[in-house]
């Protein structure tokens, strides 16, 4: 299995990039998003904007450098359903519902990384916090 090694790695870029560019945008456009915010009804629009900021772009980055991938793959998987749920339950406009879906899949794909870690290739793996859970599954 040494050979596959990197596929947490290539994972993590495949998950985190995009929601580090999706920060990077919000930051970018500060009142079209706290706009759109507010458009959903969601309660004070310029903290629900930091908070997206944050989880976003800090939590890709996080994930791109494989540090404390668990909980921060948690948190974002929380935010991806909190999203689906606010932002795209217009099943109706079959655009939405693709969203919908599409924040699902990033929810179970972050999932994943919660419960196997970040992988050889990360922080976490040279600051020894890579006890995976797959490993104990092995030794049972």
């Amino acid at each position: 299995m040494d050979r596959y090694k990197f596929l947490p790695l290539l994972g993590r870029i495949m998950i985190g990039a995009p929601f580090a560019m999706s920060g990077l945008g919000k930051l970018a456009a500060y009142a079209a998003t706290v706009g759109y915010i507010a458009a959903m009804g969601l309660p004070v629009p310029p903290l629900a904007y930091i908070g997206a900021v944050v989880i976003e772009l800090g939590g890709g980055l996080l994930l791109l450098s494989g540090y404390r991938v668990r909980s921060v793959s948690l948190v974002m998987a929380v935010f991806c359903v909190v999203t689906a749920a606010f932002f795209h339950h217009n099943f109706a406009d079959q655009n939405q519902m693709i969203h919908f879906l599409k924040n699902v899949m990033m929810a179970g794909g972050l999932l994943q990384i919660a419960y196997f870690g970040a992988g050889a290739f990360s922080l976490d793996a040279r600051a020894g916090r890579t006890s995976s859970s797959a490993a104990s599954l092995n030794a049972s």
